[in-house]
Protein backbone atom coordinates (compact mmCIF):
# COMPACT_ATOMS: atom_id res chain seq x y z
CA UNK A 1 0.00 0.00 0.00
CA UNK A 2 2.76 2.46 0.93
CA UNK A 3 5.25 1.24 -1.63
CA UNK A 4 4.44 3.43 -4.68
CA UNK A 5 4.72 6.66 -2.66
CA UNK A 6 7.80 5.28 -0.88
CA UNK A 7 9.59 4.55 -4.19
CA UNK A 8 8.58 7.92 -5.61
CA UNK A 9 9.78 9.75 -2.48
CA UNK A 10 13.10 7.90 -2.44
CA UNK A 11 13.63 8.75 -6.12
CA UNK A 12 12.87 12.42 -5.43
CA UNK A 13 15.18 12.60 -2.40
CA UNK A 14 18.05 10.79 -4.13
CA UNK A 15 20.01 14.05 -4.43
CA UNK A 16 20.05 14.55 -0.62
CA UNK A 17 22.52 11.72 0.01
CA UNK A 18 22.56 7.92 0.18
CA UNK A 19 18.82 7.23 0.54
CA UNK A 20 17.55 4.12 2.32
CA UNK A 21 14.27 3.08 3.90
CA UNK A 22 13.57 0.94 6.94
CA UNK A 23 10.42 -0.23 8.65
CA UNK A 24 9.54 2.33 11.36
CA UNK A 25 6.45 3.42 13.33
CA UNK A 26 4.14 1.16 11.33
CA UNK A 27 5.44 2.58 8.03
CA UNK A 28 8.80 3.23 6.37
CA UNK A 29 11.41 5.71 7.62
CA UNK A 30 13.41 7.46 4.89
CA UNK A 31 17.07 8.07 5.71
CA UNK A 32 19.76 10.15 4.02
CA UNK A 33 23.23 8.97 5.09
CA UNK A 34 21.69 7.19 8.13
CA UNK A 35 19.71 10.23 9.30
CA UNK A 36 15.93 9.83 9.28
CA UNK A 37 14.09 12.89 7.97
CA UNK A 38 10.88 11.52 6.41
CA UNK A 39 8.30 8.81 6.94
CA UNK A 40 5.86 7.09 4.60
CA UNK A 41 2.84 5.70 6.42
CA UNK A 42 -0.87 5.36 5.61
CA UNK A 43 -0.05 6.08 1.95
CA UNK A 44 1.21 9.60 2.82
CA UNK A 45 4.62 11.25 2.90
CA UNK A 46 5.46 12.77 6.29
CA UNK A 47 8.29 15.26 6.85
CA UNK A 48 10.15 15.73 10.14
CA UNK A 49 9.75 19.19 11.68
CA UNK A 50 11.39 21.31 14.36
CA UNK A 51 9.22 23.74 16.39
CA UNK A 52 9.41 26.49 13.75
CA UNK A 53 8.52 24.20 10.85
CA UNK A 54 5.83 22.47 12.95
CA UNK A 55 4.15 25.84 13.57
CA UNK A 56 4.28 26.59 9.84
CA UNK A 57 2.81 23.16 9.04
CA UNK A 58 0.00 23.63 11.59
CA UNK A 59 -0.99 26.99 10.04
CA UNK A 60 -1.20 25.16 6.70
CA UNK A 61 -3.52 22.59 8.30
CA UNK A 62 -1.00 19.73 8.33
CA UNK A 63 -1.17 17.23 11.19
CA UNK A 64 1.53 15.14 12.89
CA UNK A 65 1.53 11.35 12.66
CA UNK A 66 0.24 9.67 15.83
CA UNK A 67 0.82 5.99 16.61
CA UNK A 68 -0.01 3.80 19.60
CA UNK A 69 2.67 2.52 21.96
CA UNK A 70 1.46 0.16 24.71
CA UNK A 71 -2.04 1.49 24.09
CA UNK A 72 -1.08 5.16 24.49
CA UNK A 73 -0.97 7.69 21.60
CA UNK A 74 2.49 9.00 20.70
CA UNK A 75 2.61 12.23 18.68
CA UNK A 76 5.63 12.26 16.36
CA UNK A 77 7.56 15.15 14.78
CA UNK A 78 6.52 13.88 11.33
CA UNK A 79 3.79 15.87 9.54
CA UNK A 80 1.70 14.42 6.70
CA UNK A 81 2.06 16.46 3.53
CA UNK A 82 -1.14 17.19 1.62
CA UNK A 83 -1.41 15.78 -1.90
CA UNK A 84 -0.88 19.33 -3.27
CA UNK A 85 2.45 19.74 -1.45
CA UNK A 86 3.63 16.16 -2.01
CA UNK A 87 2.88 16.34 -5.75
CA UNK A 88 4.91 19.56 -6.13
CA UNK A 89 8.41 18.07 -6.38
CA UNK A 90 10.17 21.40 -5.84
CA UNK A 91 8.28 22.16 -2.61
CA UNK A 92 8.54 18.57 -1.29
CA UNK A 93 12.28 18.52 -1.97
CA UNK A 94 12.77 21.93 -0.34
CA UNK A 95 10.91 20.75 2.80
CA UNK A 96 12.87 17.49 2.83
CA UNK A 97 16.19 19.38 2.61
CA UNK A 98 15.14 21.62 5.51
CA UNK A 99 13.96 18.60 7.50
CA UNK A 100 17.27 16.81 6.93
CA UNK A 101 19.17 19.87 8.19
CA UNK A 102 16.96 19.88 11.32
CA UNK A 103 17.58 16.14 11.87
CA UNK A 104 21.36 16.59 11.47
CA UNK A 105 21.40 19.42 14.05
CA UNK A 106 19.31 17.36 16.48
CA UNK A 107 21.66 14.39 16.07
CA UNK A 108 24.70 16.60 16.80
CA UNK A 109 22.99 18.11 19.86
CA UNK A 110 22.01 14.66 21.14
CA UNK A 111 25.57 13.40 20.66
CA UNK A 112 26.89 16.29 22.78
CA UNK A 113 24.26 15.72 25.47
CA UNK A 114 25.15 12.04 25.91
CA UNK A 115 23.25 10.40 28.78
CA UNK A 116 25.20 9.60 31.92
CA UNK A 117 22.95 6.75 33.06
CA UNK A 118 22.61 3.46 31.20
CA UNK A 119 18.78 3.51 31.36
CA UNK A 120 18.76 6.83 29.49
CA UNK A 121 20.52 5.42 26.42
CA UNK A 122 18.35 4.54 23.38
CA UNK A 123 16.59 1.14 23.72
CA UNK A 124 17.52 0.66 27.40
CA UNK A 125 15.27 0.77 30.45
CA UNK A 126 15.78 0.53 34.19
CA UNK A 127 15.50 -3.27 33.98
CA UNK A 128 18.30 -3.37 31.37
CA UNK A 129 20.44 -1.07 33.50
CA UNK A 130 20.01 -3.48 36.44
CA UNK A 131 20.96 -6.45 34.24
CA UNK A 132 24.08 -4.61 33.06
CA UNK A 133 25.06 -3.61 36.62
CA UNK A 134 24.62 -7.21 37.79
CA UNK A 135 26.98 -8.19 34.94
CA UNK A 136 29.56 -5.65 36.20
CA UNK A 137 28.85 -2.91 33.65
CA UNK A 138 27.94 0.15 35.68
CA UNK A 139 28.38 3.17 33.38
CA UNK A 140 27.84 4.41 29.83
CA UNK A 141 31.62 4.65 29.35
CA UNK A 142 32.03 1.08 30.61
CA UNK A 143 29.41 -0.19 28.13
CA UNK A 144 31.04 1.70 25.25
CA UNK A 145 34.47 0.28 26.13
CA UNK A 146 33.33 -3.32 26.49
CA UNK A 147 31.07 -3.28 23.40
CA UNK A 148 27.70 -4.87 22.72
CA UNK A 149 28.87 -8.49 22.24
CA UNK A 150 30.90 -8.70 25.47
CA UNK A 151 28.13 -6.90 27.37
CA UNK A 152 25.56 -9.37 26.01
CA UNK A 153 27.77 -12.32 27.01
CA UNK A 154 28.24 -10.84 30.49
CA UNK A 155 24.46 -10.53 30.90
CA UNK A 156 24.00 -14.13 29.69
CA UNK A 157 26.55 -15.31 32.26
CA UNK A 158 24.87 -13.53 35.18
CA UNK A 159 21.21 -13.87 34.20
CA UNK A 160 19.29 -17.03 35.06
CA UNK A 161 16.63 -16.73 32.33
CA UNK A 162 17.32 -16.97 28.60
CA UNK A 163 18.28 -13.63 27.04
CA UNK A 164 16.77 -12.67 23.67
CA UNK A 165 19.09 -11.85 20.76
CA UNK A 166 17.15 -8.58 20.44
CA UNK A 167 18.97 -7.39 23.55
CA UNK A 168 22.20 -7.57 21.53
CA UNK A 169 20.71 -5.22 18.90
CA UNK A 170 19.42 -2.97 21.71
CA UNK A 171 22.90 -2.76 23.27
CA UNK A 172 24.52 -2.04 19.90
CA UNK A 173 21.93 0.68 19.25
CA UNK A 174 22.48 2.14 22.73
CA UNK A 175 26.23 2.39 22.09
CA UNK A 176 25.66 3.92 18.63
CA UNK A 177 22.95 6.29 19.91
CA UNK A 178 20.19 4.93 17.66
CA UNK A 179 17.06 2.79 17.77
CA UNK A 180 17.82 -0.95 17.57
CA UNK A 181 15.59 -1.39 14.49
CA UNK A 182 17.94 0.71 12.33
CA UNK A 183 20.95 -1.54 12.99
CA UNK A 184 21.68 -2.86 9.45
CA UNK A 185 21.22 -6.58 8.86
CA UNK A 186 24.88 -6.87 7.83
CA UNK A 187 25.96 -5.46 11.21
CA UNK A 188 23.52 -7.77 13.02
CA UNK A 189 24.99 -10.79 11.21
CA UNK A 190 28.50 -9.60 12.12
CA UNK A 191 27.53 -9.26 15.80
CA UNK A 192 25.89 -12.69 15.83
CA UNK A 193 29.00 -14.18 14.28
CA UNK A 194 31.17 -12.55 16.98
CA UNK A 195 28.77 -13.81 19.64
CA UNK A 196 29.04 -17.39 18.39
CA UNK A 197 32.81 -17.38 17.81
Amino acid sequence: MDKPILKESMRLFDQLGQIKSRSMFGGFGIFADDIMFALVVNDKLHIRADDKLANQFKTEGLTPYVYKKRGFPVVTKYFALTDNIASCEERALSLAYRSLEVAKKEKTTQAKARPTRLKDLPNLRLATERMLKKAGIDSVENLEQIGSVKAFKAIQATHSAEVSIELLWALEGAIKGKHWSVIPTTRRAELESLLNS
